[in-house]
């Protein structure tokens, strides 16, 4: 339980990262890297990708995180178009 938190909350630092160039604060990042890691884990899932090991759930998560971070962003930025 403890690991996941910690790794939800790296991968959550890292999308803020490579999405932001910064950070989003502690709890938003967690929030993310844990939401990701379920959203990463059910996508790659479909297409038949799995992760094993500390290393590959940090990416995962991170993957899934940057993926979330997009959606909410494209669904921001098109909401007051339509």
């Amino acid at each position: 339980m403890i690991m996941a938190l910690l790794i939800g909350c790296l991968a959550g630092f890292l999308a803020g990262k490579i999405m932001n160039g910064s950070g989003y604060g502690l709890f938003v990042d967690l929030a993310l890297g844990l939401l990701g890691g379920i959203f990463g884990r059910f996508t790659l899932g479909l297409v038949g990708i799995g992760a094993y090991g500390i290393i590959g759930s940090i990416i995962v998560a991170t993957l899934g995180a940057v993926m979330l971070i997009y959606i909410v962003r494209w669904v921001r930025s098109s909401n007051g178009t339509a």
